[in-house]
């Protein structure tokens, strides 16, 4: 039962059922119920926490509809929401198990999960959601996937509450008053107070006193925004290009195989002198040269009883069996005028292949020389190996475009001026994210800086969509009145916000997006991190980096991560926090040291510079306020070591 403050309930409750066979045997295979867990718990609608209780049950009717009645007749929740069996499978029988228990339908909720899921993958349609109420309970199914889980709760989250307090037998008074402000239109009272379009982000062209006081965006984990970026994050398609230099940083779309052998002769492995290996020690005329160049090439065969002079790579003349090296002869006769050997002496009796190597001994013809999936690194060795067999185009993952883009009025070219109004900063993101990008390798547009203008920052940021794959704002993620990214994203552009909080520090207002590509090609990933040159920094790192990777093909996408031993000691923060850090290998321990940067305020530039890494600090709790020197941690590289 709910507990109540001066006859109101103070929390709303939740039951979480996973119907599976599998995981009522493992619970750990149980993914989806945690993610809803979670979601709820991070949700506070009209200052109302959620209060989540979960439990697994086979895919079994009677289990089922057991589980589902106890928690509505006699624990009374306030909601419960079944995942898992909502399919076209023989044992997806949820919806069929529900449905007997519901008192009403709630046609409304079902049509806008299937809307929302739709919205996302034609797929959606084999899905089975049903919803209804039964007593002062609300029950509805979604599916067993993670992510189509939350995108069903997400999709009907804001009206949950509403919902709820309806149910009880309230008026609903209090989120009328909410839907007011936000200039939010409420159907079922046949209200309208506005724009029939719903929005998470305030108002575009409302007054600044309607703005929103509390982000409506959910906090999520790092983990989760890291998984839900990598769910849009496709590889982008292949194209054929020549092998040269241009391939550093590029995957295989393709297996490689040879198309000459290496060597494509019998060659030399060393200097020395062709011979026939059965004719032993001994002193014997020196009948031609064999250089590793066709013009000075002997083809008469070698008789027993004579040598040819080689040299390494040189053709091995026919006939020859072996080579023995230069430094196991003595001259013996040179000619008249001293230019040439005339004969030599053989002091070591060789075998037969000795110091040869034979046709396609290195590689044979249709050797797979690279496989699918494999990058070409700035060592080089790849291209060399494609060039040796002779393989002049490869098949390899398109690299993605990215641009980058500042906002703000307060925000300057530090190129255009040497003094600053009052007021006024210089640009330091644009600059940093450029250099990052020449250094990884990506092709990188600058869109320079837009002002504080919802109707400038949709020209710019369509004008830049058209341009890239991947487009990175920041500044204007936060809560203040110019904060505009969020809303022109979703109410200008139509864009997808699939996360607009991130429990982290320094990053919270981080921002990921999508829209939709046109004519076929692939959506458009859009990040709004924050202004803060820090953040800007930290969170490019974090998620921006990997997904241009794994739109690239790169298997190992995210950034080498190591471990360290702490040099100082480091306060925790409530938030887990990504500390600027420099690293380098003790020999004399053994180990990697680590060194922090400094104060980590998130706008404080200098916590950056010689940075090469970013400890993974975890929050702070009652009896973990710290971590002293000597700690061990987690640390992403993301530069050189020292």
């Amino acid at each position: 039962m709910s507990s109540i403050v001066q006859g109101k309930p103070e929390y709303y409750s939740v039951g979480i059922l996973t119907v599976s066979d599998t995981c009522s045997r493992d619970s750990t295979k149980d993914r989806s119920g945690p993610v809803l867990k979670t979601l709820f718990e991070e949700t506070s609608q009209l200052k109302k926490p959620f209060h989540v209780k979960t439990k697994i049950v086979k895919d079994d009717t009677f289990e089922i509809q057991k589980s589902v009645k106890d928690w509505c007749d006699v624990e009374n929740l306030d909601l419960v929401v079944t995942t898992g069996g909502t399919g076209f499978g023989v044992r997806d029988i949820t919806p069929e198990a529900v449905q007997p228990l519901f008192e009403k339908t709630c046609s409304g909720i079902t049509y806008a999960m299937i809307k929302a899921s739709l919205e996302k993958t034609e797929f959606a349609a084999l899905s089975r959601p049903v919803c209804g109420i039964r007593g002062n309970t609300i029950i509805l199914t979604i599916p067993g996937s993670p992510k189509g889980a939350k995108e069903n709760v997400q999709a009907i989250l804001n009206v949950l509450p509403h919902a709820i307090d309806l149910v009880r037998g309230e008026s609903g008074e209090n989120v009328h008053a909410q839907l007011r402000v936000e200039s939010h239109e409420c159907v079922h009272h046949d209200h309208k107070h506005g724009d029939k379009h719903q929005y998470l982000s305030t108002s575009l062209f409302g007054p600044v006193s309607q703005r929103k006081r509390k982000s409506p965006y959910p906090m999520i984990t790092v983990a989760e925004a890291l998984n839900i970026v990598a769910e849009h994050s496709n590889i982008l398609s292949p194209i054929k290009v020549p092998v040269d230099e241009n391939l550093i940083g590029m995957v295989l779309a393709e297996d490689v195989v040879a198309r000459q052998p290496v060597p494509g002769y019998r060659a030399s492995i060393l200097d020395g002198y062709a011979v026939i290996a059965n004719d032993g020690p001994g002193v014997y005329p020196v009948i031609g040269v064999s250089i590793a160049n066709t013009s000075h090439l002997s083809t008469n065969k070698l008789q027993p009883g004579q040598i040819a002079r080689i040299t390494t790579g040189g053709p091995v003349p026919p006939g020859a069996t072996a080579v023995v090296m230069v430094e196991d002869t003595t001259l013996v006769r040179a000619s008249e005028d001293g230019l040439q050997e005339e004969s030599v002496e053989i002091h070591v009796q060789v075998s037969d292949g000795a110091n040869i190597r034979e046709i396609g001994s290195d590689t044979s013809i249709g050797t797979i020389v690279a496989r699918k999936g494999e990058l070409f690194s700035a060592v080089g060795g790849e291209i060399g190996v494609l060039a040796s067999v002779g393989v002049k185009e490869v098949c390899v993952y398109r690299l993605p475009v990215f641009g980058v883009l500042s906002t703000g009025n307060e925000v300057i070219d530090f190129k255009s001026t040497s003094e600053l109004k009052y007021g006024q900063i210089f640009d330091s993101n644009r600059p940093t994210l450029l250099a990052i990008a020449k250094a990884t390798g990506f092709e990188v547009k600058d869109f320079g800086i837009v002002s504080d203008d919802a109707k400038e920052l949709e020209k710019r940021l369509k004008e830049a969509l058209t341009q890239v794959d991947v487009l990175v704002s920041t500044g204007g993620v936060s809560m203040g009145e110019l904060d505009l990214f969020k809303p022109t994203l979703q109410q200008s552009l139509g864009a997808t916000i699939h996360f607009g909080r991130v429990k982290m520090k320094p990053g919270k207002p981080t921002t990921f997006a999508t829209l939709p590509g046109t004519a076929g090609a692939p959506e458009k990933l859009i990040f709004g991190l924050p202004g803060n040159p820090a953040s800007a920094t930290v969170t490019f790192y974090l998620f921006v980096l990997p997904a241009l990777r794994k739109l690239a093909g790169y298997e190992n996408w995210n950034s080498p991560i190591l471990q360290a031993e702490l040099m100082d000691k480091i306060s925790l923060d409530p938030r887990p926090e990504y500390h600027r850090a420099v690293i380098s290998f003790d020999h004399s321990k053994g180990k990697f040291m680590a060194t922090s940067t400094g104060h980590q305020i998130s706008s404080r530039m200098l916590s950056l510079r010689s940075c090469n890494s970013l400890l993974k600090l975890p929050e702070r709790t009652d009896k973990c306020k710290e971590l002293d020197k000597g700690s061990v941690v987690d640390v992403i590289l993301i530069g050189k070591l020292s």
